[in-house]
């Protein structure tokens, strides 16, 4: 009795390591599960269409008419600068970065010289978790200041969005009280990248 207790005491499979249990995969949150959707898109362009401009514009608009295409340029590990240009205007360029508690869009707009516009680098964090198809970027503080010195107190309120459809659209928006503007690109026909953006150092 006593060897066939030993056997079995043999049989019995060994505790766990004690680190098994950190061997996991790492949880996605919305924001990587947003970038990974938009990554594979890198290098290349597609062209776009307004499908939101509420209130219609009363004066001269420079998207109207015009060839719209974005280019999905330089994808880093936590950046990724997209141009957008419009006809022949190369100045805008949307800068999306990864941050520690989601995700920061900045639009840096230069001059054909390759010189900073008054107007740069605004934007904001995401307030929320978002989902892995949209995000959404209200106005930060530094932006406010900057619109307000520049006379353009109107986007105070403003809060950006980007929606990522793999294999049918990706939006750009911008909404405020009483406005909202929204451009739809076709991600299901890419088309010959654009020349790069004014300022771009390649």
């Amino acid at each position: 009795m006593p060897l066939a207790l030993a056997l079995a005491g043999c049989a019995t499979p060994p505790p766990p390591h004690p680190h098994s249990a950190s061997i996991a995969a790492p949880s996605s949150t919305p924001a990587d599960a947003f970038l990974s959707k938009l990554r594979p898109l890198c290098g290349k362009a597609f062209a776009g269409r307004i499908v939101a401009d509420t209130p219609a514009p009363t004066g001269a608009d420079p998207f109207v008419g015009k060839p719209l295409v974005m280019h999905v340029r330089e994808c880093g590990a936590d950046e990724i600068r997209i141009p957008f240009h419009v006809g022949e205007d190369r100045s805008r360029t949307w800068v999306l970065t990864r941050t520690a508690a989601g995700l920061r869009l900045k639009h840096d707009h230069r001059h054909a010289d390759g010189t900073a516009d008054a107007t740069t680098m605004y934007g904001g964090d995401t307030a929320n978790a978002g989902s892995a198809e949209r995000q959404e970027f209200p106005v930060d503080s530094e932006s406010q200041a900057l619109f307000t010195r520049e006379g353009r107190a109107v986007s105070n309120t403003n809060t950006w969005a980007m929606e990522v459809h793999p294999g049918h659209s990706f939006v750009y928006e911008l909404a405020r009280p009483g406005r909202l503007f929204r451009v739809e690109f076709d991600l299901t026909r890419p088309i010959a990248p654009p020349p790069a953006p004014w300022g771009s150092a390649h």
